[in-house]
């Protein structure tokens, strides 16, 4: 069984692995104040060609959601999103939990334009309601799209003229770097924060917070701590991201999940199969026949994603900074027979 369910199935790359086993035993200070994290940020930083910006090492994706949007708003304020946005599906109401509502918008291809963000702002005109503050986008976006820098560029002008921060979730922002024109350092200006997803792209665990407005930044460490998330051996994360910041793995290891989503996408398509939305990064969602799929799960592992029809489904496929050219094959031999039987 091979599974296609997710890009965090494997471990860790082979060198984050060697170099957190070479310095096992040398003691370092706890709390990501330690060489390795220290290092991390720095290069981090070198990244995005920014100076100025604050990077916090955090352990997990709603972790560091929770901590940042709880963090970044009063507790009158509330956050607009895609309706299949992480934050409002997939984190048990963790935003909601810490006092502040989550606006969901209704978009076909997961994906936020400033005419959906305007519509939430005129419906919430005085006190007698939320106020929308944030806005929350996913990239790429939990359907496998991608901004592209002038989409971006439209949302952080719309956000900054109407007093609204824009934080980007990059949990797989690898993929939709390599997928689109955006650079690392295109990202500081593009966004009031965003967090660099490793845990889905070769990491054993990780995220890194990078908090680009001055407003922002204050007593973030306080924030992280009382929320559990200051870890004490912090240099696990600082480890990982030095490895992944230097010489380019980061970029690598999400291109190798591209061009693993690539060519399935480009076999699926060639035997005729459609996708429920056009993506090019590392997810995509063919449309089989429900018989199809009950067959293929004797072989692959994969969520079924949404039903189209009482005889079609639409299941959601994952390539990994792992997934094997061999792995792929595979898959796409099963599909050809099935298509033939």
């Amino acid at each position: 069984m091979y599974s296609f369910k997710n890009d965090y199935s494997e471990g860790a790359h082979p060198l984050i692995l060697e170099s957190l086993l070479k310095t096992n035993l040398q003691q370092e200070p706890g709390y990501c104040l330690d060489q390795y994290s220290n290092h991390a940020r720095e290069l981090i930083k070198n990244t995005l060609e920014c100076d100025s910006c604050d990077v916090h090492l955090i352990v997990g994706g709603t972790q560091t959601n929770l901590i940042a949007i709880s963090s970044f708003l009063r507790p009158h304020e509330a956050c607009i999103a895609a309706y299949t946005g992480h934050i409002a599906v997939h984190e048990a109401g963790a935003i909601e939990a810490t006092g502040h509502k989550v606006i969901t918008v209704n978009v076909a291809n997961g994906k936020l334009d400033c005419s959906d963000i305007q519509a939430v702002v005129d419906g919430h005109p005085d006190e007698h309601m939320v106020k929308p503050k944030l806005v929350y986008i996913s990239n790429p976006t939990e359907l496998g799209t991608h901004y592209t820098k002038s989409e971006l560029v439209k949302l952080k002008e719309y956000c900054s003229n109407n007093n609204l921060l824009l934080y980007i979730d990059g949990a797989r922002l690898g993929s939709a770097l390599v997928a689109s024109d955006l650079e690392f350092k295109d990202l500081v200006h593009l966004a009031d924060a965003i967090f660099i997803g490793a845990t889905k792209n070769g990491a054993l665990i990780g995220e890194a917070l990078v908090i680009c407005n001055d407003y922002l930044k204050k007593d973030l460490r306080y924030q992280i701590k009382q929320k559990g998330a200051l870890l004490s051996k912090g240099r696990l994360l600082g480890q990982q991201f030095e490895v992944l910041f230097q010489n380019n793995l980061y970029l690598d290891l999400a291109m190798h999940a591209k061009k693993m989503a690539d060519k399935l996408r480009y076999g699926l398509k060639k035997q005729g199969i459609k996708l429920l939305v056009e993506t090019e990064t590392n997810q995509l969602f063919p449309i089989f026949s429900k018989e199809d799929i009950r067959n293929l799960e004797f072989n692959f592992l994969f969520y079924v994603w949404k039903e189209i029809d009482e005889n079609y489904s639409a299941i959601r496929l994952i390539t990994s900074w792992a997934t094997t050219e061999e792995a792929v094959d595979s898959f796409l031999e099963t599909t050809k027979i099935l298509e033939k039987s």
